[in-house]
């Protein structure tokens, strides 16, 4: 593995020196079990442009072309205070309906999981916590699996007998989670999750960065709440103040998601929160630097 990430560094510090800097230095915090953590992931996902007759140099590219998209966004961020887009339709033009767009997209996505350190943090929070709740899983529900890296790991963690459901919108997101997790333990539904409906309750729900694409994440929150046993746990995530060309709704801070969950009938039985860059939280309010916050949810006692 670390010759492939030696490359890809090296790369794209050849191709973009500026943000070379940042991720060269992003690989000085990643620990031993950094590699264990992502030497799987990265190989199937070589595997993968493989099959694809693509190569490393095609997933560096895309990966640069979502640097440089995320950095006009940004511009614009910051002068006007809001995103781009506020509505799904917007999105959908701009760039779920479009798929060169969509396919450098869902590639500069895989290569920010193992390049950036705020992402890296999470996930490693995630695995590190989610044996915890492992006895009482018997069903687990993803929404919008991605790429496919914290069902692929859900699948390692949780025992054999757990049944498995993921609901994603995008046909390139369910293809992708497929080729990644290789099992026919999951049940995948393309369709929106509001048009989905099961009689019985699922014990553990992932949602992974899908709050910030939708024009009403409380109403989502809300048909979370809905499709969870009584005692059972979600697992979310999302970013205060992070332009990209499909996020909708902007989370000024963590406070605001917070007081969105407690909202749609949660507690938060545990948190975290992870900035995307290295500077005091002075500055990262002030410059409105991104924060990656993740939460393990009940839901609220009567």
């Amino acid at each position: 593995m670390q010759e492939h990430i030696n490359y890809i560094v090296q790369r794209i510090e050849s191709l973009n020196p500026l943000h070379g800097k940042k991720i060269k230095k992003n690989m000085t915090f990643f620990d031993e079990a950094y590699e264990i953590t992502f030497s799987g992931f990265l190989k199937k996902y070589i595997t993968y442009l493989e099959t694809e007759n693509k190569t490393l140099d095609y997933a560096i590219d895309c990966y640069l072309s979502m640097i440089a998209d995320m950095n006009v966004e940004a511009v614009d961020f910051f002068r006007t205070g809001k995103y781009s887009s506020s509505t799904f339709q917007e999105v959908n033009d701009r760039v779920y309906a479009k798929p060169g767009i969509m396919e450098y997209y869902m590639h500069g996505l895989i290569m920010s999981q193992f390049l950036w350190k705020h992402h890296y943090q999470l996930f490693s929070s995630y695995i590190e916590q989610l044996p915890n709740y492992a006895s009482k899983i018997g069903s687990y529900l993803e929404i919008g699996a991605g790429h496919g890296l914290y069902l692929s790991r859900s699948l390692e963690i949780l025992n054999n007998e757990t049944t498995f459901v993921v609901v994603d919108i995008s046909p390139t997101s369910i293809d992708l989670a497929k080729r990644f997790t290789d099992s026919d333990r999951v049940n995948f539904h393309l369709m929106d999750v509001f048009d989905f409906s099961i009689e019985t309750k699922f014990d553990f729900i992932t949602m992974g960065e899908v709050l910030e694409h939708v024009e009403e994440p409380l109403k989502l929150l809300t048909k979370l709440n809905d499709l969870l046993n009584e005692d059972g746990t979600v697992f979310i995530t999302t970013p205060t103040n992070a332009p990209t060309i499909d996020h909708l709704y902007l989370f000024n801070n963590v406070t605001e998601i917070q007081a969105l969950i407690r909202s749609a009938g949660f507690e938060i039985e545990s948190e975290m929160s992870f900035l995307s860059e290295d500077v005091s939280p002075e500055k990262a309010e002030k410059f409105k630097v991104s924060t990656l916050y993740g939460a393990f949810l009940k839901k609220t006692k009567k």
